[in-house]
């Protein structure tokens, strides 16, 4: 909750902010009169700036006169201030171009990842859709032993996802095209969730026939088979050459910092599950120490869901808490617009 600020307050704060994110350097009274036509006195400005140090909207570095936002004055600005950029037209048409000349899923997400880095200069991710919320259009089974099973699973919106199971005795492969058959009869057309949550009750009259049957495998390894574990490879990280010419990392502690968040891939799609627990088709954003990883108290977080089908992935954004949030947020939510539009394009594969 915060303290209603007036006008006068409001303005100072974006001017501070924005002020910063241009110059990376603290922010005085004097540079705030110089630079926008405010009205006020330098005196005026600084008795203002003394209020929202002692609200907690803002820092100084105990070398400087001049003041630092802090995360719940980015928080404020970023809810109550800022007015979302229009994206170019220009930019729109080379965004467009660039992913459209991709027929690859896979390719594109690594296409978008270079493009959110390039047009940011910040450090992009995109995951993969995860699989959890896909229907089943059929399930194969493929004998590559008489004990080594792979299983195919085919998602509607054209995911597909393999997986290799032991069998503990050997099996016909005459056995097989039956038990598939039957499998798809009776979990075709669910999500992934829905058969983790509900395969014993659907197949519970077949599984404690035969102890050593596929089905009874697939009962034992549910989890495996059906539930989507995140993964690095997941992953895609893109322009860690970008975010390094920030002014913030001429400091080698921030410097190795960021070279160990960029290595260290766990943290991002820790912070990547968190973001799509939130409100469906928003921009998330998540600012320094509202990040739980505290090697993520420097840094700025935002994302948006894509779709594929009844499936998701994650485009987003990491850099340091100085970023020009109103472009990034526009620039976040038309790149999962796109990339959901071009995805559902019968071209891609």
């Amino acid at each position: 909750m915060y303290r209603e600020l007036n006008e006068r307050e409001k303005n100072i704060l974006r001017h501070i902010i924005q002020q910063f994110i241009l110059t990376a350097s603290p922010v005085g009274s004097r540079n705030i009169t110089k630079k926008y036509e405010i009205g006020l006195s330098p005196a005026t400005v600084r008795n203002i700036m003394s209020d929202l140090e002692d609200e907690g909207y803002v820092d100084h570095p105990h070398t400087s006169a001049g003041r630092v936002p802090t995360d719940k004055g980015y928080r404020f600005y970023v809810d109550s201030l800022i007015d979302i950029q229009d994206i170019k037209s220009s930019e729109k048409a080379f965004i467009k171009e660039k992913l459209v000349e991709s027929y690859e899923a896979d390719e594109l997400l690594k296409i978008t990842s270079v493009l959110l880095s390039k047009i940011t200069h910040q450090l992009a991710c995109v995951t993969y859709p995860k699989l959890e919320s896909g229907v089943l259009e059929k399930l194969q089974l493929v004998s590559l032993s008489s004990t080594r099973l792979l299983v195919v699973i085919s998602i509607k919106s054209g995911l597909v996802k393999t997986i290799t199971l032991e069998l503990s005795t050997e099996i016909e492969a005459s056995k097989i095209e039956p038990i598939q058959n039957l499998l798809n009869e009776r979990l075709s057309g669910l999500t992934l969730n829905e058969i983790r949550k509900t395969f014993n009750e659907r197949l519970h009259d077949l599984i404690d026939v035969d102890k050593t049957s596929i089905v009874r495998l697939f009962y034992d390894s549910v989890d495996k088979i059906f539930k989507d574990v995140w993964q690095k490879d997941n992953l895609v990280i893109s322009g860690a050459k970008n975010v390094i010419r920030q002014p913030e990392f001429e400091d080698p502690e921030r410097f190795q910092s960021i070279i160990e968040l960029i290595e260290d891939k766990d943290i991002i799609v820790h912070i990547l599950e968190k973001s799509g627990e939130t409100i469906p088709n928003h921009v998330f954003v998540s600012i320094g120490s509202e990040n739980e990883d505290e090697k993520l108290n420097d840094y700025s977080f935002i994302s948006k869901e894509y779709k594929l089908g009844e499936t998701n992935g994650t485009v987003g954004i990491i850099g340091p808490k100085r970023m020009e949030y109103s472009k990034i947020i526009a620039i976040i939510d038309y790149m999962s617009k796109m990339l959901s539009e071009i995805l559902t394009s019968p071209n891609v594969k």
